[in-house]
């Protein structure tokens, strides 16, 4: 994108729909989600709109929908654990690396300081346009749309597998405790069709304990709440 052109060339545009997964049929949303105010300020004539106001509809739609997802994911977690999940994958620094992982930086129109600063590489102004753009998608599309929109960019940290809570804390604790967590198995009750495993995990001041229907659900129950005593 640059300066004297008003929209994203189609070929671009193209390219990072194809990312996202959803083709916008008011190509005007997707522009003004990629514009910074900058943009705006130095270029009146394109009358152009920034993306603040899609940046604070994106945090409440990424919110619900990560929200959706991790409560679809984890079915036994209590609310503090799913709230705490939930900061984890929405905070700048998780939002601005999937920003980068798309490219995104590439589509930001910016004013001409900005860019010469870095700003298509500035966290903040990746994470402000991931959430702008997920809000055009709704605005565009619908929740359902919206949805997959989420669901395909942040299958990363939660595909199938779901997000790992244990890598997580692993890494935090060697960052901030120079240890790592070791876990116990403490019990495993109930028939073997229906079995319930506890487990224990000790590191440095912490001790907690978690539970599910695989002493691996078990052992990331466990990390989730030790996380939280650690943050």
């Amino acid at each position: 994108m640059t300066a004297d052109k008003p929209y994203p060339r189609p070929d671009k545009a193209a390219v990072l729909e194809k990312t996202v997964g959803y083709t916008f049929k008011d190509k005007t949303l997707l522009e003004q989600a990629v514009t910074h105010r900058t943009f705006v300020h130095e270029h009146p004539c394109f009358n152009a709109t920034d993306n603040q106001r899609l940046e604070f509809l994106g945090d409440a739609v990424l919110g619900l929908i990560v929200g959706h997802l991790l409560m679809r994911v984890y079915p036994d977690c209590r609310e503090g654990e799913l709230t705490q999940m939930r900061a984890n994958l929405v905070n700048e620094t998780r939002l601005a690396a999937i920003a980068r992982q798309i490219r995104l930086g590439e589509y930001l129109r910016l004013g001409k300081g900005e860019r010469q600063s870095g700003g298509q590489n500035k966290s903040s102004l990746l994470a402000d346009a991931l959430e702008a753009l997920f809000a055009a998608v709704y605005l565009d599309g619908g929740f359902n749309a919206a949805f997959g929109a989420v669901q395909t960019l942040f299958e990363t940290v939660l595909g199938a597998a779901g997000f790992d809570p244990k890598s997580e804390l692993q890494e935090m604790a060697q960052r901030k405790l120079q240890t790592t967590p070791a876990y116990q198995l403490l019990t495993e009750t109930g028939p073997d069709h229906d079995k319930v495993f506890t487990v224990c995990l000790e590191m440095e001041h912490i001790r907690v304990q978690g539970s599910g229907k695989s002493k691996k659900q078990a052992e990331k129950m466990a990390a989730l709440r030790a996380l939280n005593k650690l943050k």
